[in-house]
């Protein structure tokens, strides 16, 4: 789900206006400052976006400018006052280096500057080489430094960004191996972007981890549920509160999305009517989940560019740090201890600056579960929606099975859910006639 645009586009100014570009090495002793007209030298900082679109060699656009940086994209519009408003917030920007500092701190915080011109393309070109084109064509005597600009070492990576929340491609239930984030290298195109990668700890890379958790029982039940319904892989949103202050993450509501994966048509509404509880129950998008039926609940390389995607947009979405947790849950894997479904919660770090291309490093989020007072009449009328919603489907699972020599699927469903019982001991009576209704489903 996107963030809606301020009111008000804020015009941001980090990392320099327009007539402060950050030099790369030594350009400026080669050029002269100009007095006037094109017969002299422009320094580096006197060529702006309004001088290429003033002489014509950009135009303003909808979406022709993005920057590529650690395996994301960022998407902005070029204004007719060569300024630049990021489509995901509608932020203005006074300069390619100020956006392309906002953004890249938004991955990697650590990051200083934003080599705005060698970062930021226009409609798929760097700007850097506009830049080149409005020297070769106005001041020919600029040549030896137009050569040294093309060959700049630029440091953004070109991975893009390859799915949405709602669109994560169905995964087949074959058996895959989990490998270890250090034996993955550098990203590669033929390998199989459903591979299970192993999480570290926080620890293990020299970490704290940044914020706290704490997930409500209720939101594990409906999860579980959710998850147990059907052998195809599910998803759903997580909603609740970031208090920046005690830095700690609240996951207080589950919210399914009934509808398939690969229904692109639906998805929207489906997105939309969870914005709309959200907003009414003035709780904030905080995380997402989905299954891995029957296969070891951890990340592939897939959820891992999702789940740095998904961090980034919430990150971006108020101008501050705010954590977006995931998590995997497993129900039908056989590796599991008993009956219940493991339950998987995890944070993707960028790669190191260094290492553009690498993938991000999956890490263990460590979790406080807050056991919920009673089953709330909300959750119990999701769990009925969920049923009906997948009634008669042909990957429904046939609950009357059995899931191990003696205990039946309904029975394991029934152990699993039981971990996450809220204290009102009379939820039990209350989920039978969910029970019921699975059992009458086939």
């Amino acid at each position: 789900m996107g963030s809606e645009p301020p009111l008000s586009p804020l015009v941001l100014e980090e990392g320099g206006d327009e007539e402060d570009e950050e030099l790369s090495g030594g350009e400026e002793a080669d050029l002269r400052v100009s007095t006037g007209g094109r017969g002299s030298l422009l320094t580096r900082r006197g060529i702006t976006l309004r001088v290429l679109l003033k002489d014509g060699l950009v135009e303003p656009g909808d979406g022709v400018l993005s920057i590529h940086y650690l395996g994301k994209k960022f998407v902005g519009d070029l204004l007719c006052d060569g300024k630049i408003r990021w489509v995901e917030t509608g932020q203005i920007f006074n300069s390619p280096s100020a956006w392309a500092t906002h953004c890249k701190r938004l991955v990697n915080p650590a990051k200083k500057s934003g080599c705005g011109w060698a970062s930021v393309r226009y409609r798929g070109q760097k700007l850097v080489q506009y830049k080149t084109s409005w020297l070769h064509k106005y001041q020919p005597s600029a040549d030896m430094v137009s050569k040294r600009e093309t060959s700049v070492i630029y440091c953004n990576s070109v991975i893009p960004i390859q799915t949405n929340i709602s669109l994560i491609q169905k995964r087949g239930d074959r058996d895959r191996v989990p490998v270890r984030y250090c034996n993955l290298g550098t990203r590669d195109a033929a390998r199989d972007s459903h591979t299970l990668v192993e999480l570290s700890a926080f620890s293990a890379i020299n970490r704290f981890q940044p914020f706290n958790v704490a997930v409500s029982s209720n939101v594990l039940l409906l999860m579980d549920f959710h998850c147990h319904l059907t052998t195809s892989e599910v998803v759903g949103y997580l909603g609740g509160r970031w208090d920046t202050n005690t830095q700690l993450l609240t996951v207080l509501r589950a919210f399914p999305c009934r509808t398939r994966l690969a229904d692109r048509d639906s998805a929207p509404a489906v997105e939309e009517d969870i914005c709309q509880n959200l907003f009414m129950r003035g709780l904030s998008l905080v995380g997402w989940y989905h299954s891995h039926p029957r296969s070891p609940a951890l990340p592939s390389l897939q959820d891992i560019d999702s789940q740095m995607d998904h961090q980034l947009r919430l990150q971006g979405s108020n101008n501050g740090f705010q954590p977006c947790l995931g998590i995997i849950c497993g129900p039908y894997y056989h590796g599991n201890q008993g009956v219940a479904s493991t339950i998987t919660p995890f944070w993707v770090v960028p790669p190191p600056e260094q290492r553009p291309n690498d993938y991000g490093i999956p890490v263990a989020v460590e979790v406080t579960y807050v056991q919920d007072n009673f089953l709330t009449s909300d959750v119990l009328n999701e769990m009925m929606l969920l049923v009906e919603f997948y009634k008669g489907a042909p990957d429904l699972v046939q609950f009357n099975q059995f899931w191990s020599p003696d205990t039946t699927v309904l029975d394991k469903i029934k152990g699993s859910l039981s971990g996450h019982a809220p204290k009102d001991q009379a939820y039990s009576q209350i989920l039978e006639h969910v029970y019921n209704q699975l059992s009458s489903t086939h």
